[in-house]
């Protein structure tokens, strides 16, 4: 093994730093993603997060959220450093998700939250972006209240998003203006 390989490697083994930096917006994959709070009261909508799932079946699942933080994790070196999408999933089981048989859209319960949810981090390289309205009607349904279908969007390519270098122990003590860009994407 090489002598920078087995330092890398050796920075991982001691974990991340005890500080993290949290933003309030990330792009990647193509993406441009905002949290909630930060997204609420905005034109457009950014907060929504579709990731490919299997289960122990042979079926495959999406796994649909919103965006609650996201968290930049430092491992001792400025290179080793991962960022994670803290988000609120939805019951993707029959009572959480189903397939509108008039339009043909995925739709989920917006009340029904994942039973899991201790398992609320994902690597944000993961993530889809995904856009939830309600189903179009010609009548008021009541029974469809709660129901939103998944529109999923297309990657838009680059755009500039602000860097803000103040870290702090707590995410909740974020910049409103704190959004970051994936360096991978910038790579040509």
């Amino acid at each position: 093994m090489g002598g920078s390989a087995a330092i890398s490697l050796s920075l991982l083994c001691l974990g991340p730093e005890r500080k993290v930096k949290c933003y309030n917006g990330y792009f990647v994959n193509g993406y441009v993603f905002h949290t909630e709070e930060y997204g609420h009261g905005r034109k457009t909508y950014n907060s929504g997060v579709c990731i490919k799932g299997s289960t122990s079946s042979e079926f495959e699942v999406d796994y649909y959220g919103r965006l609650e933080e996201v968290i930049e994790l430092q491992y001792h070196s400025e290179q080793n450093r991962v960022f994670l999408f803290k988000c609120y999933w939805y019951d993707t089981t029959d009572r959480g998700i189903r397939v509108n048989p008039h339009y043909g859209l995925i739709e989920i319960n917006s009340k029904a939250r994942h039973r899991n949810v201790n398992d609320v981090f994902v690597f944000a390289k993961q993530c889809q972006q995904v856009y939830y309205t309600y189903t179009p009607s010609f009548r008021k349904d009541r029974s469809r209240v709660d129901w939103l279908s998944v529109l999923k969007t297309k990657p838009k390519g680059r755009n500039v998003v602000e860097e803000d270098d103040n870290e702090i122990e707590e995410c909740d003590e974020a910049d409103d203006n704190n959004s970051i860009e994936d360096e991978d994407e910038n790579s040509d």
